[in-house]
């Protein structure tokens, strides 16, 4: 007969001496994406307080200021180790929320718009540098196999701690708990979260020898001392940029969708609260859909057609809803298209982007990914959030230019993917390798 343990791991592909690294990596992206989502509808409140018009010029912000944290960053990572630095951020983020916490908590009128807005360019920094860190680490101790197996469940802490980061928001600033949190307060608890995240990721790093940094292959698997050895591996691969232009086409048609979505609800829906509920049904369902295939999909589906074939679900799917947007441009197909995908990128996509970075060094895994995913990614949406105007000045529909740039990310995706084929081997051999397939011996 089958025990509970057996089935468990029929259910998530998992392989004998795998469960410890897998709950404590599940555990750390909990933890991290709890303390994100009980800020971000602080964030989105600061945003607005003066009309949603100055939410392009936001963006802009944050991309200026992300384009100057960069080389900052990767010189943090040039001169410390990862047991140091990986905590670091989260301990400096942490420190930040404090700060901002005293700031609102003491200034007159809590600091007024100024301070919401410093707040708002600094969380949408810091979503995506912890995120980054989080998943260069899990890139650098898993092996390519067990990225296809594991990281969809891995995945799946994260939605678990984004549903219960919004959640108790919701609860601590309705104050149907019987008490009504300030968004002071909310940082603070935020702060929480981080650090716990921070405690999990150092029980991870303990099992992956992460600390013994004496080890010849551990400091081979460390990042070198230039700090601009990340934007030169970009430079030099094509393998890279194509990964830049993946994330680049990914987010410049999420702005797009997100636009579609405004100008709908907003002819559907009268008032803030009926859209207020339409956007809270398509949270719910999103969330729905990717714990759903997450648990029971991910891992097969990377497994059955690969990464290379993963990739390509995404960008063919925005270009047929974009399609269908077009045509019925209602309320039931945004929904249909917004749920299943923002569902498929967070249980589908994302964890196959972040296994193209396993068979990589540290250099790329820890710098250039870190630029991808931050400054890229902001880049994005400064070109998404003003493209309307520009395609307005020259006469040319924001339907016919989203059509194009998914059927461009569609291309993109698929030469990405011939080059997965052609680069799968290399992780056999490569040298950050060398201590996963250790530990794969040592827990087996």
């Amino acid at each position: 007969m089958m025990t509970a343990t057996s089935r468990l791991q029929k259910l998530v592909l998992l392989r004998p001496g795998e469960g410890r690294a897998l709950l404590w990596a599940a555990a750390y992206f909990f933890f991290l994406l709890m303390a994100l989502y009980l800020l971000r509808p602080v964030r989105e409140a600061f945003g607005i307080a003066r009309g949603a018009d100055k939410l392009p010029w936001l963006m802009t912000g944050t991309m200026v200021v992300m384009l100057l944290v960069n080389p900052l960053y990767a010189a943090l990572v040039s001169r410390m180790q990862r047991r140091r630095f990986i905590p670091l951020v989260s301990h400096f983020f942490a420190a930040n929320l404090l700060v901002l916490a005293a700031l609102f908590f003491w200034l007159p009128e809590h600091g007024g718009t100024t301070l919401g807005y410093v707040f708002y360019i600094w969380l949408s920094i810091f979503n995506l540098f912890v995120v980054s860190v989080f998943w260069s680490l899990m890139a650098d101790v898993f092996t390519e196999d067990q990225g296809k197996r594991l990281f969809g469940m891995i995945s799946m802490g994260g939605t678990l701690g984004a549903v219960v980061g919004a959640a108790v928001t919701e609860a601590l600033s309705s104050g149907s708990l019987g008490v009504k949190f300030e968004p002071a307060a909310l940082m603070l608890t935020a702060v929480i979260g981080l650090e716990l995240a921070v405690l999990c990721m150092s029980r991870l790093g303990r099992m992956f020898h992460l600390s013994e940094a004496s080890d010849a292959g551990q400091q081979a698997r460390e990042p070198g001392p230039d700090f601009k050895a990340g934007f030169k591996a970009i430079m030099a691969s094509r393998y890279l940029q194509a990964i830049c232009l993946y994330m680049l086409l990914f987010t410049v048609t999420t702005t797009f969708l997100y636009l579609f979505q405004g100008e709908i609800v907003a002819k559907t829906f009268a008032t803030g609260a009926e859209r207020t509920a339409a956007f809270a049904r398509l949270d719910l369902w999103v969330n729905v859909l990717t714990l759903c295939t997450q648990l029971l999909i991910t891992s097969r589906l990377i497994r059955t057609i690969g990464v290379a074939g993963v990739l390509l679900v995404l960008p063919i799917l925005t270009t047929l809803g974009f399609g269908a947007l077009a045509l019925w441009p209602s309320f039931a197909m945004l929904a249909f298209v917004q749920v299943l995908r923002r569902g498929i990128h967070y249980a589908v996509d994302r964890p196959a982007r972040e296994i193209l970075y396993i068979p990589l060094g540290p250099e790329e895994k820890y710098k250039s990914k870190a630029f991808i995913d931050t400054f890229v990614f902001r880049g994005g949406d400064f070109l998404g959030v003003w493209a309307p105007a520009f395609f307005s000045a020259l006469a040319v529909p924001v339907s016919l230019a989203a059509l194009a740039c998914a059927g461009g990310w569609v291309t993109v995706a698929a030469r990405l993917g011939r080059m997965v084929r052609r680069r799968s081997p290399a992780v056999v051999s490569s040298p950050a390798s060398a201590g996963r397939v250790e530990f794969i011996k040592e827990h087996t």
